[in-house]
């Protein structure tokens, strides 16, 4: 007699969305979100950069101006700045920079490391200290080239994938070779993970239609959650890549067009002609309804940007307080009693964000998952009372 059915949780329905091939699609649409992105990050390429530093500026204002690059995007992975004899010195992973010139059409490709073995610069390019973009040479500006380099944001979303496509796979071989069997290490982790979003998200919201957009939720859902935990991770500079406008509006879009593309013509009929509404009221409701259309992906990238940018900025702004109580390492007393007052706080907020990374990667999951379902249900009940 086999154990399978004794398992606290449905494994035989799992085993088989994973033979019919749902890890699959869900790799194949993190893949095209990992391309998606870094188009979507090139809109930032034309932001201008800050104002040079001032000598005058007091250490909260260095605070606030390293909190603001560190939340940005930027040429290189920037990990830590070290001083040594009066002189600065990077500690970073270096990134290719992929730059096109406007005026001669030269396209320069190396690595921003590159920018920092001479004060010149490289190729007519170099670092801009204070943002960590790479900007012309001569006038220091942005607005010479395009950057199609591989920046940090979009260097954390690729090892986000290439981290998930291996974990994926290994799963998907896991339920081929002990097919029938209770799971076991990885397998055992990310099974019950997976099992509640379909039993507490997909079912609930999207009905017997729930497999057809499962990939998509799962995708969703991990893509978005390893993204917030790697920037968590100190050590690769603690990226903000699911905090970037740019990746929140991808997903909101990719959502906007799952869910009307997918619209039956209730949904349609809800939005441009209200059942038993009078025809002059439809004139003021069916823009509001059509501005709902908008507003519901515009929440889902809003909420999602806003909580984990506003997640880095709280922790980096607890770790401050360090170096303003200390005069930035001028004051080991002060240093010392800010360490005191900031190190519990900070472990109790990584704590904090630890649970955020989980839970707004299932509130982005499950709004859309509602969305979609709102427009794909069947109004048999509405039609018969009418």
């Amino acid at each position: 007699m086999t154990s399978t059915l004794k398992l606290p949780y449905k494994f035989v329905h799992l085993q088989r969305n994973f033979k019919s091939k749902v890890v699959k699609k869900s790799l194949i649409l993190i893949f095209m979100l990992a391309l998606l992105m870094p188009s979507a990050l090139l809109a930032n390429s034309e932001v201008p950069v800050s104002a040079e530093k001032s000598e005058t500026k007091d250490v909260s204002s260095e605070v606030v101006e390293h909190i603001m690059n560190h939340v940005a995007d930027a040429n290189e992975n920037h990990i830590a700045t070290i001083h040594e004899a009066g002189v600065e010195k990077h500690i970073s992973l270096p990134l290719p920079c992929i730059l096109y010139n406007k005026s001669t059409g030269k396209l320069s490709v190396f690595m921003s490391s590159k920018l920092h073995d001479s004060h010149e610069g490289y190729d007519g390019y170099k670092m801009d200290n204070h943002t960590n973009r790479v900007v012309d040479a001569e006038t220091g500006k942005r607005d010479t080239f395009y950057d199609f380099s591989i920046t940090k944001n979009v260097f954390n979303m690729l090892l986000g994938f290439f981290i998930l496509t291996i974990i994926f796979f290994i799963i998907k071989a896991a339920y081929v070779k002990r097919a029938g069997q209770a799971p076991t290490g990885i397998q055992s982790f990310f099974e019950p993970i997976i099992q509640f979003l379909i039993d507490e998200v997909a079912k609930p919201n999207l009905g017997a239609k729930y497999e057809k957009f499962l990939p998509y939720l799962i995708c969703v859902f991990f893509f978005i959650l390893i993204n917030n935990l790697l920037g968590l991770v100190p050590f690769i500079g603690g990226i903000n890549s699911s905090g970037n406008i740019s990746f929140t509006l991808v997903l909101a879009m990719c959502s906007l067009l799952l869910i009307n593309l997918n619209g039956n013509k209730h949904y349609w009929q809800h939005i441009f002609a209200m059942p038993g509404v009078p025809k002059w009221v439809l004139v003021i409701l069916t823009p509001i309804e059509l501005l709902g259309v908008v507003l519901k992906p515009a929440v889902l990238m809003l909420r999602l940007f806003g909580n984990i940018t506003g997640g880095h900025i709280a922790v980096l702004a607890i770790v401050s307080l360090i170096f303003i109580m200390g005069k930035m390492g001028t004051t080991i007393g002060g240093a010392t009693a800010g360490g005191a007052i900031a190190i519990p706080i900070l472990l109790f907020v990584n704590a904090m964000e630890l649970f955020v990374a989980f839970l707004q990667a299932y509130v982005f999951t499950l709004l859309t998952a509602i969305f979609i379902g709102a427009a794909i249900e069947d109004h048999h009940h509405a039609e018969e009372n009418h």
